[in-house]
Order: structure tokens, then sequence, then C-alpha cells
């Protein structure tokens, strides 16, 4: 049984918003498009990147989690990851586009943007000898810098978006990472980032999250074309 544990969790991941997508309020199954357009170009960067980072040993997966179904040096349960958990991911936007009507970190979306920036260059040029680190700060800033440039109107919406993902993100990676199991399914080699742990997470995960998740909703927005300021109740 242990060896369907990363699967599991990929099942168990995108369950519920796969179940809910044909909900009449939400929708979500006539945004698709867009959805699949924004996984499509996620996944064209960050199989590679994973598949590089494997190679080279940055990170790795245990044996005895995944079924031993490998291909590009990636687990079968790795490839699924990255359909499980954007989908997941931007249905909880989605959700939080409906519920909070009020964009409410809009006015502070591009400062605190510029802030974040500031922070992940210096960092990420500080550590330019760990591979992840370096990656993942720069690739976010430089992604965050295009979006603060075109002044995107749903930066809030997004960051709101991405608060609420930690919380089942802390859950599924704290797993994957070690937590609850005798041995983790995915492995990290500590040279290569800061060497600071949420719990088990590597902190350059929660980046990472922001990074895919945020290149993952920059095309699932495209063809939306929808009012992105505070919605206020129709009577």
């Amino acid at each position: 049984m242990e060896r369907w544990y990363y699967l599991g969790l990929d099942a168990l991941s995108i369950a519920f918003p796969l179940a809910a997508s044909f909900e009449p309020r939400i929708a979500y199954w006539r945004k698709w498009r867009g959805l699949f357009t924004g996984m499509l170009v996620m996944m064209a960067v960050f199989i590679a990147w994973d598949a590089l980072f494997t190679a080279h040993g940055v990170w790795g997966f245990s044996e005895r989690y995944t079924l031993g179904i490998r291909f590009l040096h990636l687990p079968l349960e790795e490839w699924l990851f990255f359909i499980a958990i954007p989908y997941s991911c931007v249905y909880l936007y989605e959700v939080m586009r409906y519920a909070v009507k009020r964009d409410v970190l809009g006015a502070v979306a591009r400062p605190m943007s510029v802030a974040l920036i500031a922070v992940l260059l210096v960092v990420g040029v500080l550590h330019i000898h760990r591979v992840y680190t370096a990656v993942t700060f720069l690739s976010t800033a430089a992604l965050l810098a295009g979006h603060v440039i075109a002044r995107t109107p749903w930066l809030g919406r997004f960051y709101l978006g991405y608060a609420i993902s930690l919380i089942p993100f802390f859950i599924v990676n704290g797993i994957l990472t070690g937590w609850l199991l005798p041995e983790p399914i995915v492995w990290y080699n500590d040279a290569e980032n800061l060497g600071l742990r949420m719990n088990t997470i590597p902190v350059e995960d929660s980046i990472y999250l922001l990074f895919f998740l945020l290149l993952t909703i920059t095309f699932y927005e495209r063809p939306l074309k929808r009012d992105h300021g505070s919605v206020v109740d129709q009577p």
C-alpha cells in the first residue's frame, strides 16, 4: 500500500474541486479553456525544470511511496501533481472571487509586489550558488515584475487566492516532504536551498507555489476578460 501514497495524495487533492466543477454558482467547467491553457504553459516550464533538477540531484523521489513508473526522471505521480494541484488551486482562486466581493488587496497589490520583488532579488542574488533558491526566487521576481509593469488588474485577487491555497499546500506538501511518514516522498538536497524549513517544507516551496500558480493564472485569466474590481451584490 505504501507505493500508492503519492498517487493517493494527487487523487485526494483534486477530488473535491473536480466533483464541484459543475456547481452552478462557480461554474468552474465554463472556464476550462483558460485553465487548461494556463496549465499547459505552466507544465511546459515546470516539468522541464523538475526533470533537470531531479537529474542533477537537487531533489528526488522515494521508491517506497511511488509506483515505479518514470518518464524523464520523474515518477508518474509527479506528472499528475502538475494537473491536480493547479486545478485545485485555481478552483480555490475562483471560490475566493465568488465569496469575497471586494478586491480587498487591490490597493496594496502593486506596492506589495514591488517589495516582494526586492526581497526575492536580494535573496536570489546573495544565494546564487544555491540552485533551487536562486532559480525559484529570481524567476518569481521576473514574473512578478512583468505583472507590475503591465499593471495587472487581478493581482490583489491573486494574492488572496494564493494565501488560501497555502492552507492545503502545507498539508499536502508537508506529507510529501516527510510529515507523518518515516521518510519523505520527495527529498531535497539542502546544499541547493537555504536549509530553512516550515515544519518539513523548504521555504523555497512557498515561492515555487507562488510562481507556478501565478504563471497558470496569467494564461487562465486572458480569455475571461472580466471585471476585476469590487463586485457589489445585486438585489
